[in-house]
């Protein structure tokens, strides 16, 4: 193929591409908070099934044979929320574990016990259904660009990336941005509601630039240059953002991203005279250093600052794991019902750790997964990792080539999540529910051992 057909293959309008960049600005603006009483989930979710529309009434046959275990996986989710909200005889209802507290109101008050869902808040889990609708638009629209390249969608999301962190540096800067679709606390925490989820969007910009930077051959120096600018202000934007897991995570990224390209960066570093590059490599290594204990010498550095103070939140998540271990058994095998974890915490709180502090999650994803989903959600959550690992373990031994180079970056990013997870709830919220799927989707390409060329 000539040089500038290729050039204009990569370049092409894709009317499903410009679909999705209006879908990525519509979650950047409103997608950044998991309450269900936001403003921004209405529009979020309104887009989504517009989009959803369009593309059933003038998209083109999506190619979903690369894509069937990320499609698999959630239609089971999709699947398995939706059963929770069947409504089940009143004998199976009450032979289900946890449901004594429901059961024994209804007899108190003579009332013959309803057929109920085995979810015991059928909003909180049709809310949790209804959430769903951003991860399946997000599949529908990258299955149906394909031919559009990936790499024009990675290019996307390290924009919407960008323009998050300078958001925060305005909000650092004690511009009072004050978002009507999000919950936001006031905190340097970009387009998302908290700054541990925004400092965990900035660490995937420390994946993405550096693959950006050596995504092809044609290997510009000012591309290498502007990458690594890139990566220093992401790791400043998180040491402003407060948040200690941030600091962790951004610099394990870093890592991550650089190691992706280390054979393409190396074979350029050799084609450079020793005096040209060791000097510009000290150069911004210092930089780098310099430039953080400025920040902490200056007091700027929050993160830092907050690494050494226990705040009572901090202490009130340990406190109730205790707890949600105890609900996991009171609810196994069947679970509580996917979004429930408020009402449900409410009825097994125990008086001393009552306080002004509202629980509204587990602060710990897979403990509230097992307890949500019971048997089955512990078994589609192991289903998940198990499918990541294998993807992982075959992409990073794969010679690089570009499919192999967004691959890599989409597991470093899955684990990246997965481990914020431990601690948090990240992909609760639409954003980052996206990216998971656009992470999955990339992980799935160059199955064959190269990136399928398409257009």
């Amino acid at each position: 193929m000539p040089a500038s057909r290729k050039k204009n293959d990569r370049f092409s309008i894709d009317p499903t591409f410009i679909l999705f960049i209006v879908f990525i600005v519509v979650l950047w603006i409103g997608g950044g908070a998991s309450r269900a009483d936001v403003a921004g989930q209405v529009v979020v979710r309104a887009f989504s099934w517009l989009t959803i529309l369009l593309l059933l009434i003038f998209g083109t046959r999506p190619e979903i044979r690369d894509y069937k275990w990320v499609g698999a996986l959630l239609l089971a989710t999709v699947c398995l929320v939706l059963l929770q909200l069947v409504p089940l005889p009143p004998a199976l209802w009450q032979a289900m574990p946890g449901r004594e507290v429901l059961a024994f109101s209804a007899s108190v008050s003579d009332q013959t016990q309803p057929w109920r869902p085995l979810t015991i808040s059928p909003d909180a889990t049709f809310n949790a259904l209804s959430s769903l609708i951003v991860p399946v638009t997000t599949f529908g629209l990258l299955i149906a660009s394909a031919k559009g390249g990936q790499w024009k969608i990675a290019l996307v999301v390290l924009g919407a990336i960008i323009a998050g962190c300078f958001l925060g540096v305005l909000q650092f800067a004690g511009s009072n941005f004050d978002n009507p679709l999000i919950n936001d606390g006031g905190a340097v925490s970009g387009n998302f509601a908290n700054r541990n989820h925004m400092a965990l969007f900035a660490s995937f910009g420390c994946l993405l630039a550096p693959a950006w930077a050596y995504s092809s051959s044609e290997n510009a120096r000012w591309k290498a240059a502007l990458a690594v600018s890139l990566v220093v202000f992401f790791l400043l934007l998180i040491l402003g953002t407060g948040s200690r897991a941030g600091i962790v995570f951004g610099l394990l990224a870093t890592m991550l991203g650089f190691l992706a390209v280390r054979s393409r960066m190396m074979r350029q570093v050799k084609k450079l005279p020793i005096h040209k590059w060791l000097p510009a490599a000290v150069a911004v290594g210092a930089s780098m250093i310099g430039a953080i204990i400025l920040s902490i010498y200056l007091g700027r550095a929050e993160s830092v600052d907050r690494a050494n103070v226990l705040e009572m939140g901090d202490d009130l998540r340990t406190q109730i794991y205790p707890t949600v271990v105890e609900m996991i058994g009171r609810y196994w095998p069947a679970g509580s019902g996917f979004g429930a974890f408020d009402p449900v915490y409410r009825i097994t709180e125990p008086d001393a750790v009552l306080g002004r502090e509202y629980v509204n999650h587990a602060h710990n994803d897979f403990l509230e997964i097992v307890l949500d989903g019971g048997i089955l959600g512990l078994a589609l959550l192991a289903l998940a990792i198990c499918w990541i690992g294998i993807r992982t373990f075959k992409v990073w031994r794969a010679p690089l080539r570009d499919g192999v180079l967004l691959a890599r970056v989409a597991s470093s990013l899955l684990w990246l999540m997965l481990a914020a997870s431990l601690f948090d709830y990240p992909i609760r919220t639409p954003m980052m529910m996206a990216l998971a799927v656009i992470a999955a989707v990339w992980l799935s390409e160059d199955r064959n051992g190269g990136a399928r060329q398409r257009g």
